[in-house]
């Protein structure tokens, strides 16, 4: 999918003439043709030739869909050997590559173009959520409250889809800012360097190991995700955080021209990555600790870096200004003695602040520091003595003629250290509730306090452990054996208070509950912080906790039943306490993917649409405020999507100024592996969080009776759509072998993309598949089945039933998608789903199923409702061509699809021929490592997997 930042300027390219593309279509062109080249040099020119007879051919077969074109297509991937089979897979993956990093160039280009043409209020800036809110009255204040009170975090997470190796990242980086220099003028010699450069990197990219050939281990998932603040968040963030004072200066001026600072840290970074413990036996206490440890360095080399650039920079002299007597009494701390810097307080303080930090980072798992230090000083105890000693600093250059040497670097430093303190994101703890009961059904049985937990009803649980709650002792005892993971839980619970207690607060703050179904869920969790210390009581009603227990509601009955949990529990006197001790504020997870799977899309949208409205009204009730934190992944069918539409068509109250969000998988990559494009993807998720959260709503009765149909229709809709695919999914005798036939999972199960299973139970049961394969499958094989199946027999069905006039219930449509965000995003996103389908690519993976009979039969169904969701949409929005209003991505497919059809015809050869070996001893491991490559190709030319 294209990143956050080119779906929400499409309406400011609708216009665009092709002229604006042609600088796109000169880097594709010359990508391509380095590619080639490499290709040429490095496999001959025989090889060359069959790709480049390959990509005419799929060219003329996608743009002017001729059927001999095909037919010859066929047959020309049939007859080619093994060792050319890999080599074209590699070139035509390697091709998806390079013309994503020219549509992200391009996305930048454009960007620039319209802000040198002085369109500083885009749709999806600050800029223009502050112009929006300033026109419709929102005051200043409510904008500062705003500020100081958001928390807005990303939260990366690493999931089995994750196809792009770190190696491969790397290049494409230095791809991407070699093209961005062509933009810039320059002379023939360095055009030509430039030119040799590139085509380096591009030679670097062919003999760069695509694939990974060891499985993934959680330290090198880690490892990945932090390569992305180094190339986006430690600089853009706080950056970003300048831009939008400047905007609010702009909009909301001081009287006196001032731009007046915003000291909360509203945008927080958060990671799954190390603490995710959900069906992944590879988490433990030591990948806690490890990637605390991680994370410190990763941001301690960063402040270490930039205090040596300062004290390069501040080369102050007292014998020409003056300092605050701060600032001396901070030099005079120093190691550094020399007497060159004498009269250099501001270099002799920086030198003392780098031996505290190089301190610091040794005594928080630090092993390389690359500078060393002049002299020996104590640790910082926290970040904020860091930033305490920076603005001592900054203080002293406002009052004595320097305030502009404070910026950029001073003034970013200090704000990054506010954003991310000493432990640079907060690691989330999950596990999947089920565990949590068998750990305290073992600590129950072993202290005699209960002898079968498990078998007790939910009544009973909750009032065993509200008394266990109430006490003062604990249920543990070191002298007793207990369970592998029992121990092990208890040790990971552990290791988050030391980890606390180490790296700060912040470093580790949530602990979420997988397939949360009862109140007793929450509250064992509650008791095992007790256990281990999170969690204190005094034995006369007082309770303190250190980590928030939030819980995630993600099949259809969970999203039913969330409000009605979350009335029950905040009801308790213990829960109470708690929360208020949270400033009366508390987080909701809310699962795109599981509910999809379970529910459809249409349905899973409209659970969640009515969870996140009950539980607005029960929290209101309540006096507590709601942050709902939503489990999005990469592709619609689970939660995808632009952000910014999707935060924008929230139901009302479901924001204010509290939200997080999962970034998953190859989408991280897609929307942060650029440093300006990073940029712009946090900027979106700011300004709809902004806007969401205090864009005056419309309360006239005449809206209020309108929403109330809609919400009625949708009801009925989702009833209908659900029916029809549990009818197919979980209720069609032979779907389960039709799907493990017709789509690679099976193939995805055996690729080293992550260090999570692909399925929770060692079966082919489709309940037990985690969601995120069960998607990446269906977009392989070009169905992308879970985006869009259930619309047109609901829809069709709705219109039908004979209660009402068909016109009029048309025209009810046509109005919920012309007045009503949730609908129109809904089929917005299901317009996308279906651009990117092929039924022609999606038949020939149908060809695997070997069961003629049961091939006919599923796929016949599959296709008859793909022509019926085509027609509802177009019936609703009038659009007879996929992607209408959103020019940029039909183009974007239009570039680059037929070049993914010969990786898909590849890849049904290649399975067919692994597959007829399977069962053999003498499976070839290059038809293996074809498909592997295949599925990376393929992921990579639709920008999103699972």
């Amino acid at each position: 999918m294209l990143n956050e930042a080119s779906a929400a300027e499409t309406a400011a390219t609708s216009t665009a003439s092709q002229d604006k593309d042609a600088p796109l279509k000169e880097d594709i062109r010359l990508l391509g043709r380095l590619l080639g080249d490499v290709l040429r040099e490095q496999e001959g020119d025989a090889v060359f030739d069959v790709v480049e007879t390959i990509r005419q051919t799929s060219v003329r077969f996608r743009r002017e869909e001729d059927a001999e074109a095909a037919l010859e297509l066929d047959a020309m991937l049939k007859q080619l050997t093994r060792e050319q089979t890999n080599s074209v897979v590699r070139a035509f993956s390697y091709f998806s590559h390079l013309a994503n990093i020219a549509e992200d160039q391009h996305h930048i280009r454009r960007r620039r173009a319209h802000l040198l043409a002085g369109s500083t209020a885009q749709k999806g800036s600050i800029g223009f959520a502050l112009k929006k809110l300033r026109a419709a009255g929102v005051p200043r204040a409510t904008i500062d409250t705003f500020f100081q009170e958001a928390l807005i975090a990303p939260v990366l997470t690493a999931h089995p889809t994750e196809v792009q190796r770190k190696s491969i990242l790397d290049a494409e980086h230095d791809i991407a800012r070699l093209l961005a220099e062509r933009d810039t003028p320059q002379t023939p010699k360095e055009r030509l360097a430039n030119m040799q450069l590139l085509r380096s990197r591009v030679a670097t990219l062919w003999q760069t190991r695509m694939l990974r050939y060891s499985k993934l281990t959680v330290a090198d998932e880690i490892e990945n995700a932090l390569s992305y603040y180094r190339i986006t968040f430690l600089r853009e963030l706080p950056g970003l955080y300048d831009d939008i004072e400047d905007d609010i200066a702009v909009e909301y001026p001081n009287a006196d021209g001032t731009v007046t600072p915003i000291a909360s840290a509203y945008v927080q970074m958060g990671s799954w990555i190390g603490g995710d413990r959900d069906g992944n036996p590879n988490v433990n206490a030591g990948t806690m600790q490890h990637a605390l440890a991680r994370h410190a360095t990763t941001i301690l080399d960063f402040y270490l870096d930039e205090v040596h650039a300062l004290g390069a920079e501040l080369s102050v002299s007292t014998l020409l200004v003056g300092v605050s007597s701060e600032l001396e009494a901070l030099a005079a701390q120093s190691p550094d003695a020399s007497p060159h810097r004498s009269d250099e307080p501001y270099r002799r303080a920086l030198i003392g602040i780098y031996a505290r930090l190089a301190a610091t980072a040794r005594s928080l798992g630090a092993t390389n520091i690359l500078r060393k230090e002049v002299g020996a000083a104590a640790p910082y105890p926290d970040a904020s003595a860091f930033v305490a000693d920076l603005n001592v600093i900054n203080a002293s250059l406002a009052a004595n003629h320097g305030a502009a040497l404070a910026r950029p670097r001073l003034a970013t430093l200090s704000r990054a250290a506010d954003i991310f303190g000493f432990h640079l994101a907060s690691l989330d703890m999950r596990q999947t509730s089920d565990v949590h009961e068998k750990v305290l059904a073992d600590l129950f049985a072993k202290s005699g306090v209960a002898s079968d937990y498990s078998a007790l009803d939910e009544d009973a649980k909750e009032a065993l452990l509200l008394n266990e709650l109430a006490q003062p002792r604990l249920l543990y005892s070191p002298f007793i054996t207990y369970s592998e993971v029992t121990d092990s839980e208890l040790a990971i619970l552990r290791a988050a208070r030391d980890i606390r207690e180490r790296y700060g607060a912040r470093a580790i703050r949530n602990y979420i509950i997988s397939h949360t179904e009862t109140v007793s869920d929450l509250l064992e969790v509650m008791l095992l912080q007790k256990e281990t210390g999170l969690l204190r009581v005094d034995g006369s009603g007082g309770a303190s906790s250190e980590l928030m227990v939030i819980p995630l509601f993600e099949t259809i009955p969970d999203l039913q039943r969330a409000a009605g949990i979350m009335s029950r529990a905040m009801a308790l006197p213990l829960v109470k306490q708690l929360i208020a001790q949270q400033g009366q504020l508390q987080e909701v997870m809310l699962g795109y993917s599981d509910s999809n799977k379970d529910g459809g899309f249409l349905t899973s949208n409209w659970e969640l649409y009515k969870a996140e409205l009950a539980l607005v009204a029960d929290f209101r009730q309540a006096g507590v405020k709601l942050r709902l934190f939503h489990g999005r992944g990469g592709t619609v069918g689970r939660g995808g999507g632009p952000s910014y539409e999707a935060i924008l068509a929230q139901p009302p109250g479901t924001v204010n100024g509290q939200i997080r969000l999962t970034e998953q998988g190859e989408i991280i990559a897609s929307k942060f592996s650029n440093a300006e494009i990073g940029r712009r993807n946090l900027e979106l998720l700011v300004a709809a969080t902004l806007e969401a959260s205090l864009a005056p709503q419309a309360e006239n009765p005449q809206h209020a009776a309108r929403l109330e149909r809609f919400e009625t229709v949708m009801a009925e809709l989702s009833n209908l759509a659900y029916k029809a695919y549990r009818h197919l999914v979980y209720e069609t005798p032979g779907f389960t072998e039709y799907f493990f036939a017709a789509t690679p999972i099976a193939e995805i199960a055996e690729l080293n993309l992550g260090s999570r299973p692909a399925s929770r139970k060692a079966n082919q049961r489709i309940e037990d598949l985690r969601a995120i394969p069960w998607g990446f499958s269906w977009g392989q094989c070009r169905l992308l089945l879970p985006g869009w199946f259930g619309f047109g027999s609901a829809i069709g069905a709705w219109i039908n039933d004979g209660n009402g006039a068909k016109d009029e219930k048309i025209a009810t449509l046509r109005t919920m998608y012309a007045e009503w965000p949730f609908f129109a995003t809904l089929l917005s996103n299901m317009d996308m789903v279906l651009a990117k389908t092929d039924l022609a690519i999606a038949s020939r993976y149908a060809e695997l199923v070997a069961d003629a009979g049961l091939r006919e039969r599923i796929y016949k169904r599959i296709t008859e409702e793909h022509g019926n969701t085509l027609q509802c949409l177009e019936l609703i929005t009038g659009n007879t061509e996929r992607l209408a209003g959103n020019p940029l991505l039909a183009r974007s497919i239009q570039n680059r699809f037929a070049y993914l059809d010969p990786l898909n015809h590849l890849q049904v050869e290649l399975i067919k021929r692994h597959r007829a070996l399977s069962g053999d001893d003498k499976v070839d491991e290059r038809v293996h490592r074809g498909i592997q490559l295949s599925i990376n190709g393929v992921a990579a030319g639709l920008r999103n997997t699972g």
